[in-house]
């Protein structure tokens, strides 16, 4: 007679084989990541690095990226639940659109965490993992006024500026009002001019943060602010937003040297760091995401564990609803001299890529 508990051991073992591991993986349950698209390098590698994680952890992993379609995000996280998901990793498109579909998950069961975009309006969202994003916005102004003293120590007021985030993205607004808390100030002084007179997120907000809505927004700033005077500096909370103003700034006549104006980023991505060793963009924010799959990862973990995931802030972000608990971490300012240390020796990026 076949020992019973033998022979489901081995099929099981056969079954293992057979899959690659998702049987094996199954078993400890499955996770959904929704990534909001793969115009962004950065969405690509955080996907990609949370799957590792947790296969490695013995995890089945879902995950989908939306192309920036709200409608298809919500088709997603709905299967995903369907399929019978444990736990929700989310970085919204619209942070605004997401209740229903969390009230559905919540009564399934379903633990919800939002990812490095908070969600908003919903009770349902259980943590959120993310960056520290209003340092993000200090330190961004920061290597503004760092990058006017050194290439225009002569002149004031300086001309700068601003660009925020898209409005539907909670992020902009927390990079913002970083951002401001620096430039405020100096503005008051009369040491910065807001030439266009264009300040706050319902004046200067991108889109989708779209690099093409923000080159058309620059020529219009330079065409109508700018015949006569010089630009200094341009806060771009994103360098998929810095490139399209750089391309503006070029296409008017400036170029990498003593008179380029001083644009500001964010995500380290490749094209715009080529752009900072070619003198075109000043400098970038560097969140290093591999560390924020592996802290999420440690958060849904403990979830699944049914013990209490880390959090080290649980008054700042509040959506709308309640206050979210949540896990930050540090993002760091690089200049070109920063690249191949913080970038480069770290893994980040390729040398091979900055060719």
């Amino acid at each position: 007679m076949i020992n019973r508990r033998h022979f489901l051991a081995t099929t099981a073992g056969i079954a293992i084989l057979a899959t690659g591991g998702i049987a094996l993986a199954a078993d400890k349950g499955m996770i959904g990541i929704s990534m909001p698209t793969k115009s962004s390098t950065r969405w690509i590698s955080d996907g990609e690095s949370m799957k590792k994680e947790f296969e490695g952890m013995g995890y089945a992993v879902d995950l989908q990226f939306a192309e920036d379609d709200i409608p298809n995000q919500l088709a997603q996280i709905e299967n995903m639940v369907t399929k019978g998901a444990k736990v929700l990793i989310i970085a919204a498109i619209d942070g605004t659109t997401l209740s229903d579909i969390l009230k559905k998950a919540h009564e399934a069961g379903v633990k919800v965490i939002a990812y490095d975009r908070l969600i908003r309006q919903s009770g349902d969202v259980d943590y959120y993992s993310t960056f520290d994003n209003f340092k993000v916005g200090v330190l961004q102004a920061e290597s503004l006024v760092k990058g006017l003293k050194e290439r225009f120590p002569g002149v004031k007021p300086w001309n700068v500026e601003l660009f925020g985030g898209s409005p539907d993205d909670n992020n902009a607004f927390f990079f913002y009002d970083g951002a401001m808390s620096v430039l405020q100030p100096m503005i008051d002084a009369g040491e910065v001019k807001i030439v266009s007179g264009q300040m706050g997120m319902d004046k200067v907000g991108t889109l989708r943060w779209d690099g093409a809505v923000a080159q058309a927004r620059m020529d219009n700033l330079l065409s109508a602010n700018y015949t006569d005077k010089k630009v200094h500096a341009v806060l771009a909370p994103y360098d998929g937003l810095s490139r399209g103003i750089i391309s503006s700034l070029k296409g008017v006549g400036y170029a990498p040297g003593p008179e380029m104006p001083i644009v500001s980023g964010q995500d380290a991505e490749v094209p715009s760091v080529k752009g900072m060793l070619a003198g075109e963009q000043y400098s970038t924010i560097f969140k290093d995401t591999r560390e924020l799959a592996k802290v999420t990862a440690q958060m849904v973990d403990a979830l699944m564990q049914g013990k209490e995931p880390t959090v080290n802030d649980t008054k700042t972000y509040d959506n709308g609803v309640k206050v979210v608990p949540s896990n930050l971490l540090v993002p760091y300012v690089v200049y070109k001299d920063d690249i191949q240390k913080l970038l480069v020796d770290s893994g980040y990026i390729k040398a091979d890529d900055l060719k």
